[in-house]
């Protein structure tokens, strides 16, 4: 996005581990604000660029599977397409981005839900273990053995405790999925009713789905990507959303990279644009009414004064047991009660209107929040996903009581603040 992109002043790419830590010393010894890129998916304006220095982690590219831990081993300047890609041959995956171009990087240090993660959880519940540069320049493998803080810290710390160059994620068969996508005009009461009955009725650990309640040129747009870790559905769980009349559909026994690339994720390319979250409970008719309203009032509301106007209110819903495939981590801080990540997405061409779609994202998800509580859900102490978090997030709204202790650590790895040169939320 132009929105979050910078001009810095010179890139650098360091093509192991060592590299990284020389670069970290120079830059501290100098006090140089810098950025780290990975595959260069984060939205929020300074979180992966910066006018300083530019690390770029592309040369960090590596995809090794193991078969005898059964891990795969993957390095931090890859999008997941590449991974995905890498795997394939080996009739393996890992749980990781659900649309083409997301990198890797961000994605897992800030969470990561996927198509697998009705199975197998967040992305950093299947983390093995991090290579971790520390800030004094020294290399350190962070597991749950070994640095075991750091190994906690890591897991949605982002790139507060060092600079991360390779995952170690186990690996979990994979074949034949089903699935794509399919778009349909003047169909929201249908998609709105498919959706509560898949949330409300469908335990399938397999199948998983994203509602996206859209404006686009003029025309509010339905789409469902549907997923299904196998070559064919079960009747029935998909029925409801294949009989709604589709002006495209998208959907076939593929390859799991197949669906991957088949999913739109650029159609924004060069925008400017703002993400933002709501944490929800659960899906029920009610919050899906809120969600699919507030498409049409703020479409209706701005179309006229924000050119290149596009919005996305997706809807993700998950299985209650999600959270209880791993450990403890940085985020959630209670995996007692299960995250559902509300998305919302607005994309528009000029920096004119920056200070007005933020105030509208903010108005918006406070005002869903609001709703959903009335209905009865009880999401006012609920953390909001990091990665789908607008920039000015507070970290107690997102990490709750492990603020105190992330703090502790960083100070513990960090003493001299060497990460806080650099953009992302920061403890």
């Amino acid at each position: 996005m132009s929105s979050s992109s910078q001009d810095a002043t010179c890139s650098v790419e360091p093509g192991n581990a060592q590299d990284v830590g020389i670069i970290l010393q120079i830059l501290g010894n100098t006090s140089t604000p810098f950025a780290v890129k990975g595959g260069g998916h984060a939205s929020n304006p300074g979180f992966s660029s910066t006018t300083g220095i530019q690390i770029s982690m592309s040369r960090f590219s590596g995809v090794t599977y193991d078969s005898e831990s059964g891990t795969a081993t993957i390095g931090t300047g890859l999008i997941w397409d590449d991974v995905y890609r890498a795997l394939e041959p080996y009739g393996v995956n890992v749980v990781g981005g659900r649309v083409t171009g997301v990198g890797v990087g961000g994605f897992t240090l800030g969470g990561g839900y996927s198509f697998l993660t009705n199975q197998y959880g967040l992305t950093i519940d299947s983390a093995q273990a991090f290579e971790v540069v520390l800030p004094n320049g020294t290399v350190v493998n962070a597991t749950a053995s070994s640095n075991p803080d750091l190994f906690w810290a890591v897991k949605v710390g982002f790139n507060n405790f060092g600079i991360i160059t390779q995952f170690t994620l186990k690996a979990f068969p994979q074949g034949e999925v089903w699935g794509g996508l399919i778009i349909a005009l003047g169909q929201v009461e249908a998609v709105k009713a498919a959706t509560a009955n898949f949330y409300a009725n469908v335990t399938d650990p397999k199948a998983a789905i994203i509602t996206s309640f859209n404006y686009d040129l003029g025309l509010i747009i339905t789409e469902v990507s549907m997923f299904y870790d196998g070559p064919t559905p079960p009747d029935g769980i998909f029925d409801e959303f294949l009989a709604i009349p589709a002006v495209d559909q998208d959907i076939s026994t593929r390859s799991f990279l197949s669906l991957i690339l088949s999913a739109p994720s650029n159609i924004t390319y060069g925008t400017r644009g703002l993400f933002h979250t709501v944490s929800l409970q659960e899906i029920t008719p009610d919050i899906l009414d809120v969600v699919a309203n507030e498409t049409e009032f703020w479409s209706s509301t701005l179309a006229l004064d924000v050119p290149g106007l596009f919005i996305s209110y997706d809807v993700e819903p998950f299985l209650s047991t999600i959270l209880s495939h791993g450990s403890d981590s940085a985020w959630p801080p209670s995996r007692t009660q299960a995250i559902l990540p509300l998305n919302i997405y607005f994309s528009y061409w000029f920096e004119t209107s920056d200070a007005q779609i933020y105030q509208v994202m903010q108005t918006s998800s406070a005002y869903i929040t609001q709703m959903a509580e009335e209905q009865g859900q009880e999401i006012a102490d609920i953390m909001l996903y990091p990665n789908y978090a607008i920039y000015d997030t507070t970290l107690a709204d997102m990490y709750g009581d492990n603020v105190a202790k992330l703090q502790v650590l960083h100070k513990q790895y960090d003493p001299d603040n060497v990460m806080g040169l650099c953009g992302g939320w920061k403890f």
